[in-house]
């Protein structure tokens, strides 16, 4: 197996460029660009899914192609959704707490 070099991963790299100039005004996210997965953009946010919810309306996914889950013995919520952005795969990911107002619905995927 040959090591990766930095041009490896010049597709997320390039997307990540030009996610901060075309949307600049949104929230920031926490990003990951991996040599496991050099292909790959993972943009991350923490708390709530306001962030999530601005990156994916600007990126124009489908609400029906989110992925809801819930973990961590039922205290979190995930929300998943992928694209291809720029060449390069995009992976958005939101976690929140979950709260008592909000049901887990049967087959959601819920995972503890």
């Amino acid at each position: 197996m040959s090591l990766l070099t930095l041009a490896d991963p010049s597709a997320p790299l390039m997307a990540l460029r030009l996610l901060a100039a075309d949307f600049p005004h949104l929230p920031a996210p926490c990003v990951d660009v991996s040599t496991v997965y050099p292909e790959r953009l993972s943009l991350r946010f923490h708390d709530d899914f306001t962030g999530f919810e601005a990156w994916r309306e600007a990126l124009n996914i489908a609400p029906e192609s989110v992925v809801h889950h819930v973990q961590g013995h039922g205290q979190t919520q995930v929300l998943n959704a992928r694209t291809t952005f720029a060449g390069a795969e995009l992976a958005l990911t939101g976690y929140a707490p979950v709260s008592a107002a909000v049901p887990v619905l049967a087959g959601s995927g819920a995972v503890s």
